[in-house]
């Protein structure tokens, strides 16, 4: 495992803007602070970016509310070409954002690749919605009025981005707020800032005008975010990230009345049928867990399997994962990546060490892997007892946790049994099952004999404590638009 950067890994990183993007100028903080982005494969220091504070954010705030109304009146033909010659920039530097993404997050380079492709497919998808924004003429039921009805954005826009997807995240926001008309400020996660400020040099050289996209590194977020939502110029937040912190940004956005976006944390369940192809069903369960190293919203958390086919599956499974290569994402091979940080190893070690301690049987896995960084095996635990803490809360890591179930009731009361509810995964043969089951199941979005559900096409999002709100699709430019009409006499 290589243990050092090379010439041109610090290349793509030194040719980031480190600063603040703020009005159309790249600047320092304003305290002149700064924080560091670490490498998690190496866990050391890859870069400092500007630490940004409550002056810059109302700086940022200013600039977006000054430059909306130039925005929204700008053609929607222009802002879809500027989406469109963003997503052919972002496909022609594929390698270098792809390089860039793996350096600062961890995951290897294949799938850092495959999400700067998925990303740019965001920016196609909502230039061509840019120029499909409706509206209607109506009659009044008396027939003497006609009602106009007409769609505008809602206004600058508060986006907050998460670590997992630092590059699709933002181009699934930014994209339906750019062909809306919407000014936004951005703020990144702290732990990968380098991916979004890199699409943020993209987007000015694609002609996103000054003031359109403003951008706030920061590792002090709620010194930074409360201001923005309580100062009355933001109208609108979109926040991917955990529950926790979405409760309190919600709360936070009473005050001004906020149009609110929430996409937060998931459990999701994983039904297994007798009758499934067992085959395809394992490798659904691998693109459903190991995607991203399991740190995903959507990854499976919970695999239940019918009695007669649960050892047969996790065998399988333990296989399958156990002849995943571990190591650092830009060396060649590699499968599975470092975890994201120390804390969030620590929090697979403890969930794994709760199951075991309560009963839990390790097939493969179970244990920290070698190296520098935050290296864990992908692990499948068998007989996962019903208490244990990995089933009610996300584990974010390479552990599939296999537990059984009898009938098709059972299966879905344990499926629904969380106050979460993004998205589930069915495997089954049977077509009326399938239908039954996908509509029982409490979750946003359901995968029938697929382990991966996101599309750009369709309406990312869940229900319960998963969030409010659809990103993707034609529903996500809704998100970004307020409806008005114009009533009009005739007599």
């Amino acid at each position: 495992m290589s243990t050092s950067w090379t010439e041109h890994e610090r290349a793509v990183v030194d040719a980031v803007p480190d600063g603040l993007l703020i009005g159309g100028s790249w600047r320092p903080a304003a305290s002149g602070a700064r924080f560091p982005v670490e490498d998690p494969a190496l866990a050391r220091e890859l870069r400092t970016v500007a630490d940004a504070g409550a002056q810059d954010a109302r700086a940022a705030a200013d600039a977006a509310g000054a430059a909306q109304e130039a925005w929204a009146a700008t053609a929607p033909r222009e802002r879809s070409e500027i989406l469109r010659r963003a997503y052919g920039l972002l496909l022609e530097r594929q390698d270098d954002l792809a390089l860039l993404m793996t350096l600062e997050m961890g995951k290897p380079l294949a799938e850092a690749k495959g999400e700067v492709a998925y990303a740019a497919e965001f920016f196609r998808w909502f230039a061509e919605e840019a120029v499909r924004v409706d509206g209607g003429y109506r009659t009044s039921p008396d027939g003497r009025d006609r009602f106009l009805v007409m769609r505008r954005p809602v206004g600058p826009v508060l986006l907050i981005t998460p670590w997992n997807f630092p590059l699709a995240m933002g181009t699934r926001k930014i994209g339906p707020a750019v062909a809306a008309g919407c000014t936004m400020v951005v703020k990144p996660a702290e732990q990968t800032p380098l991916s979004l400020l890199a699409l943020a040099g993209i987007l000015r050289e694609a002609g996103l005008p000054d003031g359109v996209l403003n951008v706030l590194t920061t590792s002090r977020p709620g010194e930074v975010v409360e201001p923005l939502l309580r100062g009355g110029i933001i109208r609108k937040l979109s926040f991917t990230g955990s529950t926790a912190v979405g409760r309190l940004l919600l709360e936070q956005s009473a005050e001004q009345v906020l149009r609110v976006s929430l996409e937060l944390g998931g459990n999701a369940p994983f039904l297994v049928f007798e009758d499934a192809d067992l085959d395809r069903a394992v490798e659904g369960a691998l693109a459903a867990k190991m995607r991203n190293m399991g740190e995903a919203c959507t990854a499976a958390n919970r695999l239940y399997v019918h009695e007669s086919v649960a050892g047969p599956f996790a065998d399988r499974l333990a296989a399958r994962m156990g002849a995943l290569t571990v190591g650092r994402g830009t060396d060649p091979g590699v499968d599975v990546g470092p975890l994201i940080d120390a804390d969030g190893r620590a929090k697979v070690d403890e969930l794994v060490e709760d199951a075991v301690g309560r009963g839990a049987k390790t097939l493969v896995g179970g244990e920290h892997a070698p190296g520098d960084g935050y290296f864990y095996r992908p692990t499948v635990l068998a007989g996962v007892p019903a208490d244990a803490a990995m089933l009610r809360q996300e584990i974010f890591g390479p552990v599939a946790p296999v537990l059984t179930f009898s009938d098709e009731d059972e299966a879905v009361a344990a499926a629904n049994d969380t106050p979460y509810g993004l998205v589930s995964y069915v495997f089954t043969r049977n077509l009326e099952r399938a239908f039954r089951v996908s509509e029982r199941l409490d979750t946003g979005m359901v995968g029938l004999n697929k382990g991966v559900v996101s599309n750009p096409a369709a309406p990312f999002g869940g229900v319960k404590q998963s969030g409010l709100g659809r990103e993707g699709g034609s529903e996500g430019i809704a998100e970004f638009l307020e409806t008005r009409y114009l009533a009009m006499p005739l007599t």
